[in-house]
């Protein structure tokens, strides 16, 4: 596929792709969420040898939500769920089963469903001038893109209405104080601190993939539930040739060369 909105380049194992739509603050459209999904599909064949996902975003915005003004007058769109159906919650999907870590570096204003994207990282970076709007309200919609799932796990259940219902800027000190966020850095520190933690996690073991999926299943499991993940995973993990590099190197006092595998 030629993408027009976004852009996906790969090197040593780390993947970046760039919401490329600077002209409308990268608000998405039905084709840039279909890029989107197919460069998540790219990182994910074999020969490409991706170890992590980098999202950021071109210009001066992360994402401003959903690009309104694409999709024409209200009484020619579709109803407001369908794009949820067949475009957001695939890609969402997408990024909740990636086998690898997942970096998002929020260079600006992160809106709406752009918002969304944002907390799906494992590790979420932002600039100190970004900001964070849940604006659905403004406009007489839902959180969505999986808000509602993410926003009270991260924030805790009121601070997440007040988001969603006040629709008022979140400064991003603010944010890494609420913990939405994990770092917040100048400007000109975003994405050299990104890709420093993605080559960290593109030289880590296999596990990282494991350690991901373990929390993801822990939101919705049991205690009992979650013990058994665990002994799952584990005993994947340990069957790998990083299990076995990571203990001889611990022994031997040197440092692991974890291989993905």
């Amino acid at each position: 596929m030629e993408y027009r909105h976004i852009r996906l380049e790969i090197n040593n194992k780390i993947a970046v792709l760039t919401l490329d739509a600077p002209e409308v603050l990268n608000a998405l459209s039905a084709d840039m969420v279909t890029e989107i999904s197919h460069a998540i599909s790219e990182t994910l064949k074999p020969d490409n040898g991706v170890r992590c996902l980098v999202m950021t975003g071109e210009g001066r915005a992360f994402c401003a939500g959903a690009n309104l003004s694409a999709r024409g007058q209200p009484a020619d769109m579709p109803p407001a769920g369908h794009v949820l159906e067949t475009h957001y919650a695939p890609v969402m999907n997408k990024l909740r089963n990636l086998p690898f870590p997942f970096v998002t570096a929020v260079n600006g204003p992160s809106v709406g469903v752009g918002m969304s994207f944002a907390m799906m990282g494992d590790m979420v970076l932002a600039s100190q001038d970004a900001y964070f709007l849940q604006a659905f309200a403004n406009i007489g919609l839902v959180p969505d893109g999986g808000a509602t799932y993410l926003l009270p796990r991260l924030v805790g259940w009121g601070r997440a209405l007040e988001l969603s219902m006040m629709a008022e800027k979140l400064p991003a000190k603010t944010a890494l104080e609420w913990g939405l966020i994990n770092r917040c850095v100048a400007a000109e520190d975003l994405m050299p601190e990104a890709m420093k933690i993605a080559e960290k996690f593109a030289n880590g073991p296999k596990s990282l993939g494991l350690i991901r999926q373990a929390y993801w299943q822990s939101l919705e499991n049991s205690f009992a539930e979650q013990i058994q993940v665990e002994t799952n995973l584990q005993t994947e993990a340990g069957r790998t040739f990083d299990n076995q590099e990571g203990i001889a190197a611990f022994l031997e006092k040197r440092s692991a060369k974890f291989e993905g595998r």
